[in-house]
């Protein structure tokens, strides 16, 4: 008997070491919150009660020197809010909205002048630890919006804010209103 014990004391004290020393797989589930982007439903400007689809909207960014569409690319969706990604190594995002946007025969975007509003959004940037697989997230706090005016916006108005305390935290709600 004290020759068993001085067997399995051994073997459990090394199982109990293996067991504690290993690690949970280290993948971040899908359904965590992650940066979120930024929310803008598309409303009529005479009735500011009822969606209005903008026809065949485009939403594309400048960045690096490239143009890069963000939002509306794929078969040119007339559609009645946007979902627009925010700079994480930036405090400025600056988004081209082009309504009415065509293509020719060779993909290339052919754009009418007075379809193309500006929009500047900036903010402050706070990184949040979500966890060890997931890393940390940014949230936006202090939202500016601001069209660009020019003589042809087709977006009307002051964007309304729906946003608590100037801060984009999640995608699960709108966070502005735009007008046209």
């Amino acid at each position: 008997m004290k020759y068993l014990r001085l067997i399995i004391i051994p073997i459990v004290a090394i199982l109990i070491g293996l067991n504690i020393s290993c690690e949970r797989d280290d993948i971040c589930a899908e359904s965590t919150p992650t940066t979120p982007r930024l929310l803008i439903d598309l409303y009529d400007s005479e009735n500011r009660e009822n969606q209005k689809n903008a026809p065949r909207l485009l939403a594309f960014a400048n960045v690096n020197g490239s143009d890069i569409a963000v939002a509306g690319y794929e078969g040119l969706n007339t559609q009645s809010s946007l979902v627009l990604p925010l700079r994480t190594d930036d405090n400025t995002s600056t988004f081209f909205l082009v309504k009415d946007a065509t293509f020719d025969d060779e993909n290339n975007l052919i754009l009418a002048e007075n379809n193309i509003d500006t929009l500047e959004v900036t903010y402050e940037r706070e990184e949040v630890y979500v966890s060890r697989a997931c890393g940390y997230k940014t949230i936006f706090k202090n939202i500016n919006l601001e069209i660009v005016a020019d003589s042809d916006n087709w977006l009307i108005g002051t964007p309304e804010n729906l946003t608590e305390n100037d801060t984009v935290e999640n995608e699960n709600a709108t966070h502005f209103n735009f007008f046209h």
